[in-house]
């Protein structure tokens, strides 16, 4: 028996980054729209939101999953992920386009195999 993961969920801590990047909501959503692309997924909604004064959240919803951000300009810091269905796609590769375009210097990336299921492997039967 082997396990076989679901997916792929990169999780980012965007620390010390640029803080007006941050704040503008076209670049925010530029940026995530431009890291679904690199991946090659098919973006089938989004969703953004400006809070008052600052800061903004947003979701961009794959057909193999989804990316998310949600920023704090006032602590330079952004809380990002990327989770992906699938072999087709990697999220190494928008989690780096984040990390270049917020101009981060200090990101942390952790990477968890989501949904490990159990299933015989055909050598197993």
């Amino acid at each position: 028996m082997r396990l076989n993961a679901l997916g792929i969920h990169v999780i980012l801590e965007l620390r010390e980054c640029n803080p007006a990047l941050l704040n503008d909501y076209a670049f925010v959503r530029s940026t995530m729209i431009d890291a679904a692309n690199s991946l090659g997924a098919t973006i089938i909604g989004e969703s953004f939101h400006r809070f008052q004064p600052i800061g903004i959240t947003g979701v961009v919803a794959i057909a193999e999953s989804h990316l998310s951000i949600h920023t704090w300009p006032e602590y330079r810091y952004a809380a990002a992920d990327i989770f992906t269905c699938g072999t087709s796609v990697s999220p190494r590769e928008a989690a780096n386009l984040l990390i270049h375009r917020f101009q981060c210097k200090d990101p942390d990336i952790t990477e968890l195999e989501r949904g490990k299921l159990a299933v015989l492997a055909t050598a197993d039967r």
